[in-house]
């Protein structure tokens, strides 16, 4: 079996955990600070499991050493947002946190396939490739993965359809200003903008649609109060590490090192790439009508802000 370390059994860690083992992917190592909250939720999934007849072993740590020769690594560790709380607040805790973890892949794992989730995500897996010195072809953040799927269940719950009929790419950076593309959303072939044109939705709807994706995490943390999003953050994650570790080169928006494509240098954001046995084979490249690179901009100059703050930090 594969194996798959997991910084942090937190909501997030927990479900990666479960879902892992359930889909027999791999054995699972659950590593928290917290004395008893890894080995815990290990046992009670590695309980559960042995009705689905998984072959997964699941363990829990204290010890970050037990992530040695991991052949992913997915790091959801830091503190989650509370109400009123934005993605930014969390950058200061969270760095301190990505130094530790940064360091202890560095020194126990260096060539595994490394996925960030912590938020701020883009300024976060900037700092985790920095640290842990981990080649920009082995470490992506999950998001756009994230956000393409609450903009399909959005639009299949508005158009009263199934969201698998629904193909979408949202770009850009985790938060405020992320690019859901609308010339890149289709209904089972059919773009969505002629479904404008034919009466179907109308643009205020969909505008009104791509403003709750941006805010999609938010209003989960609005109603939960005490908690954010765990469920869906990973399954998506682990999708992405499953293209990596069965080498299914799927297409998925991810949070990625770009050295030039699209114009940038030296940043985190999330574009289109190939994910198969090598991490990002490919980034692909698409073509911005000028509203889609303004838009697209703005969003890289956000994350270019915060990556900004975690040099100054980091130095």
């Amino acid at each position: 079996m594969k194996k798959v370390s997991l910084i942090g059994a937190g909501n997030i860690g927990g479900s990666l955990a479960s879902i892992i083992a359930n889909k027999n992917l791999a054995d699972v190592m659950l590593i928290d600070v917290i004395e008893g909250m890894a080995e815990g939720k290990a046992l009670d999934i590695s309980q559960a499991i042995a009705i689905t007849e998984s072959s997964s072993k699941v363990e829990g740590s204290t010890k970050l050493e037990e992530i040695k020769d991991s052949d992913v690594i997915i790091v959801t560790a830091g503190i989650a947002r509370k109400p009123g709380m934005s993605r930014d607040d969390l950058i200061e805790t969270n760095l301190k946190i990505m130094k530790t973890v940064g360091s202890a892949i560095k020194e126990y794992s260096p060539n595994a396939f490394v996925i960030c989730i912590t938020n701020p995500l883009d300024a976060m897996v900037w700092s985790l490739k920095k640290i842990s010195g981990v080649k920009k072809e082995m470490i992506v953040g999950m998001a756009g993965v994230l956000d393409s799927s609450r903009f399909r269940f959005f639009l299949a719950s508005e158009l009263n359809i199934s969201s698998t009929n629904i193909n979408a790419m949202v770009l850009g950076g985790h938060g405020d200003t992320m690019v859901p593309l609308l010339r890149y959303t289709t209904i089972n072939g059919i773009p969505m903008l002629d479904l404008i044109s034919k009466g179907l939705i109308t643009k205020n709807r969909l505008d009104e649609i791509i403003e709750r994706t941006r805010n999609g995490g938010g209003e989960i943390v609005k109603l939960m109060k005490n908690s954010s999003a765990f469920v869906a953050p990973a399954t998506c994650a682990v999708e992405m590490a499953e293209s990596f570790l069965k080498n299914q080169k799927k297409i998925l928006p991810c949070s990625t090192y770009l050295s030039g494509e699209y114009g940038y240098e030296d940043i985190f954001i999330g574009v289109p790439i190939i994910i198969g046995k090598e991490g990002v084979e490919k980034v692909i490249e698409l073509k911005f009508e000028k509203n889609e690179a303004d838009d697209f901009t703005k969003s890289v100059n956000a994350v270019s802000d915060l990556t900004q703050k975690c040099k100054k930090i980091l130095e």
